[in-house]
């Protein structure tokens, strides 16, 4: 079975540089909500939030993502302020106890990542593509902070009554989106090696539109950048659990896990560099895997 080729390269942050490549870094997911799809309110407290930061670097995440907004379909809008208000308190912390942490800021707000990377964020994670808040770009190009800059179709208020995607390939409107944004991108001073390509599972796509894109990810390398995938607990994996034959169980706990997994594995495969990962212990099997794979076909 032939599998993508992962290049190498060298991801520019706020203060540092990371190797992609060599091995599958795993971004781990700390939701500072009451109202994330996933584990909203669980780490909404600040003392949670930090001990459960603590475990994640402690279990093998290479980078924690940390955000004080949901994006879930219909969610509802959160101000700078309050966002702010969330993750600030969270970040000082982690940085107190881990100082060579590598955290990025999950928004799509200019003043909140500004306001985060004084406090020692190394990256933006905007789940927008720059679209959402006018300021964005310039506000990362003059931090140098490592950025993920993310396809998406429309916004949390759109997504359940959207039109779906033409039949057929859906990787050529993702390239051609992505590619739009990288040219908004580069013309705001944002330096082509701070930049990590993520195609935006469950963003603006639905159901099978996701399984899809899964199967064409690899087309993504076309654009010539490194590549985040982030499909961790999304709804379409859950969706897939239940079809099953009729004299089957319902699925217990650990399939979800399980069907992380495999997507994970399907993704590095296809070329991905990092993952956005709830469950760090799964993931590290996983990425353990499917690199072993990809260096013995080297």
């Amino acid at each position: 079975m032939p599998f993508a080729q992962r290049p190498r390269f060298s991801w520019r942050l706020r203060s540092r540089s990371l190797p992609l490549g060599e091995r599958t870094l795993l971004m781990a997911i700390l939701n500072v909500t009451p109202d994330s799809f996933s584990d909203g309110g669980c780490f909404f407290a600040p003392e949670r939030a930090v001990e459960h930061a603590l475990t994640l670097l402690e279990q093998g995440a290479d980078l924690l993502d940390l955000g004080g907004e949901s994006t879930r379909p219909n969610a509802s809008p959160v101000s700078p302020a309050e966002e702010q208000d969330r993750i600030l308190p969270v970040l000082a912390a982690i940085l107190r106890e881990q100082p060579q942490a590598v955290v990025s800021v999950d928004t799509y707000h200019a003043a909140t990542a500004a306001a985060a990377i004084a406090a020692g964020a190394e990256i933006v994670n905007d789940v927008s593509g720059l679209l959402w808040d006018a300021e964005m770009a310039a506000t990362v190009a003059a931090s140098g902070c490592g950025l993920v800059l993310m396809h998406t179709r429309g916004g949390p208020r759109d997504w359940l009554r959207q039109a779906p995607l033409p039949a057929g390939p859906v990787l050529p409107a993702i390239l051609d989106g992505l590619a739009e944004r990288l040219h908004a991108a580069q013309a705001a001073g944002i330096a082509r090696q701070s930049i990590v390509l993520d195609p935006g599972f469950g963003f603006g796509k639905r159901g099978d539109e996701n399984l899809r894109l899964h199967a064409e990810l690899d087309g993504l390398q076309a654009l010539g950048y490194p590549m985040l995938a982030g499909t961790s607990r999304k709804s379409f994996l859950r969706q897939l659990l239940t079809r099953r034959p009729p004299h089957m169980q319902e699925p217990a706990p650990e399939a979800r896990a399980a069907a992380d997994a495999a997507s994970e594995v399907a993704a590095i495969l296809a070329g991905a560099h990092l993952l956005r990962v709830h469950d760090v212990v799964t993931a590290v099997a996983a990425a353990a895997v499917a690199d072993a794979i990809l260096a013995g076909r080297e």
